[in-house]
């Protein structure tokens, strides 16, 4: 990887997707080691509900240590992300279908969808990593419009069961610094979309 991540201000903010929290984090620790500098933010879902996947607190306390600060988990504290000019650039990762709906509408009433819409204010890129097991039927419609919308990019995306899933796609976790470079130079990785069997 490049020298592109060392300094690099990544806004990495986490969705209620429980069963990807272990692939997100381990490329936010990769992410760390490449020299970046991650502010966490997590939705208020993800930071308060435990799960089989694990516990709440463990969660929190997990990115707070990876990032070595605190993690943002309300709409006030992620406000001045944009006005303080704190981010170089914003991952979603896990973004769930519920998330993507609300960018995708301009919605903003969790501390994840204020953190993306401040740091939207200053025209620097999103990077989402999708993982929605109805990314290809009713929330097809809001992923299109992200795909359109300007500042906008994605980690490429496989069908992770097309035969007892067919709808579901899940970021490949393993991409995301790469689509992190690839959206500071302005380009969209591809194929975005792909069969396990094609990578």
């Amino acid at each position: 990887m490049s020298d592109a991540f060392k300094g690099l201000r990544i806004g990495y903010a986490v969705t209620g997707s429980f069963c990807t929290f272990r692939r997100s984090f381990e490329q936010a620790e990769i992410l760390a080691e490449y020299g970046a500098e991650l502010i966490p933010v997590m939705s208020e879902n993800a930071a308060s509900l435990s799960t089989r996947f694990g516990s709440a607190e463990d969660n929190r306390r997990r990115l707070a240590e990876i990032a070595h600060r605190d993690v943002i988990t309300d709409i006030a504290a992620a406000e001045p992300i944009g006005p303080k000019n704190m981010t170089d650039i914003m991952v979603v990762a896990p973004c769930t279908s519920n998330t993507a709906a609300k960018l995708a509408a301009s919605i903003t009433d969790t501390a994840v969808t204020m953190a993306v819409k401040s740091h939207l204010r200053g025209g620097k890129p999103v990077v989402l990593a999708i993982a929605s097991n109805d990314s290809l039927m009713g929330s097809a419609k809001n992923i299109g419009e992200l795909f359109n919308r300007k500042n906008y990019y994605f980690v490429p995306m496989v069908q992770d069961d097309c035969v007892n899933k067919p709808a579901s796609l899940v970021a490949e976790f393993s991409m995301l610094p790469q689509a992190v470079e690839a959206a500071l130079n302005g380009i969209q990785l591809r194929p975005i979309i792909y069969h396990s069997s094609d990578k």
